[in-house]
């Protein structure tokens, strides 16, 4: 039988719908997704992300939503009681304790970037981009980069906001945030799609993201379209463990993975109608690479009639993006906190950030004053990596993956069909057929390639 929990739960259906597409939808949409796209050729690289998403990411979703429900806890004690329920090793606590690392860890190098995107917002409302060429455009953010103060500041007030939202609850902190900054969220990214279609090259836009050229689908771009649909959907990241904990049994869960994933990957298109005919359209490079959002285009806000408002409002698209996200990210760790500590909610929420913060601080560094410095120098492999990219290699690279590897396997192979069957409420039909081979046999194969191949 479902465990009872003591947590809070969501008020409502559209409630959770708001959060949990709210911690899918992130940097990863708005930041990563284009400059990937643009980095592997457009069309065909999207066309092979969104059949992921819709063959392997909804499937992973709606498991790690099931595993949460089922457990009702924190990430920890859910896969003990789910490894006890199916006479399983405890080991599988693992799981458990990933879903609590990779966010938190994330959240250190997140909010950084995050931070950066409010510092734009200030800058585009006041024409600091009027007048910008591409090397301007650079070392004005390379200016930003070599300020340690002004990242500090900014990464605090960032981590401060998310402690704030989560310090305050299920219902009045998480529901009430995304209540807000979702709703305003898709209007601002609508308003940019639509201010692209008059004010930009539209039409070029959306053959570069809609005309598949099949001969650039290389091995490569094909395992990057694979980890870029899970990535940006958060399979892995276990934050749908800990926001199932919070589920209602009268939620369909085939539903609600379905709407999660569908939902987070029209945003990533949008996303990428509001930028590529900017990007274009100004006569930019669209395989700018992580700098297409912060050194691109900025240049085309600068050149633009109205170039103010328009960034202004990209920046805060992308800042809402971040926030609904990190909010997902420290939620675990304080759910855990909040069972094992005896603690109010509000001290757990402070305490696990003020330990991202901490940590961020050092991500901060390795922008300036600690440049040069490499953690794990001695092994020639991380010899070039300073603390945010060995970070940001760990979480992307090593912990997601593995972790949900673990989950499709758990799913697939550990749990038994009779309590699958019960919380996604499916016959054993064709439907939860396929859901039950995709995770058995398909996910734990594409995620073990995708570790293999980020090793080598």
């Amino acid at each position: 039988m479902p465990q009872v929990s003591v947590h809070e739960s969501w008020s409502s259906r559209g409630a959770f719908v708001l959060a949990a597409v709210g911690a899918a939808v992130g940097l990863g949409n708005i930041w990563r997704f284009p400059f990937i796209a643009g980095q592997n050729g457009g069309g065909a690289f999207v066309l092979v992300y969104i059949g992921f998403v819709l063959l392997l990411g909804i499937p992973l979703i709606t498991a790690e939503l099931a595993m949460g429900r089922r457990g009702r806890q924190s990430a920890v004690v859910t896969m003990s009681k789910l490894a006890r329920e199916n006479n399983r090793s405890q080991g599988w606590q693992v799981i458990g304790w990933l879903s609590i690392i990779i966010p938190l860890l994330g959240l250190t190098y997140y909010s950084v970037v995050a931070g950066w995107a409010i510092d734009y917002v200030f800058q585009a409302a006041i024409g600091s981009f009027k007048g910008l060429d591409g090397n301007g455009s650079r070392a004005f953010f390379d200016e930003l980069l070599a300020s340690p103060w002004r990242m500090f500041f900014w990464h605090s007030v960032y981590i401060g906001l998310t402690v704030f939202v989560v310090a305050r609850g299920v219902r009045r902190g998480l529901e009430r945030a995304v209540k807000i900054m979702m709703p305003a969220l898709f209007i601002i990214l609508i308003m940019m799609v639509v201010y692209a279609m008059f004010a930009a090259d539209f039409k070029a836009g959306v053959e570069f993201l809609f005309t598949p050229d099949f001969s650039k689908l290389t091995v490569p771009v094909v395992l990057m379209a694979l980890g870029q649909a899970l990535f940006s959907i958060a399979v892995g990241v276990g934050a749908m463990i800990t926001y199932g904990a919070y589920l209602p049994d009268n939620i369909s869960l085939p539903w609600a993975g379905a709407v999660i994933g569908i939902t987070d990957t029209a945003v990533a298109i949008l996303a990428g109608l509001a930028i590529f005919p900017l990007v274009l359209g100004y006569g930019l490079d669209p395989a700018e690479g992580p700098g297409l959002i912060f050194v691109t285009l900025p240049v085309a806000f600068g050149q633009m009639p109205g170039g103010s408002i328009v960034g202004s409002a990209f920046f805060i698209l992308l800042t809402f993006a971040a926030l609904t996200s990190s909010i997902g990210m420290l939620e675990p760790a304080v759910c855990w906190l909040e069972e094992h500590r005896g603690f109010k909610r509000p001290v757990m929420a402070l305490l696990a950030g003020l330990s991202a913060w901490f940590v961020g601080l050092a991500v901060v560094l390795s922008f300036n004053l600690w440049g040069d410095f490499r953690p794990l120098g001695m092994f020639e492999f991380f010899s070039k990596k300073n603390i945010f990219e060995m970070i940001d290699f760990f979480v992307a690279n090593i912990f997601l993956p593995l972790n949900a590897l673990l989950i499709a396997v758990f799913a697939g192979w550990v749990m038994s069909r009779k309590s699958t069957m019960e919380e996604l409420n499916l016959p054993d039909g064709p439907h939860f057929k396929y859901w039950h081979f995709t995770l058995k046999y398909i996910a734990p194969v594409a995620f073990a390639i995708i570790f293999y191949s980020s090793l080598i």
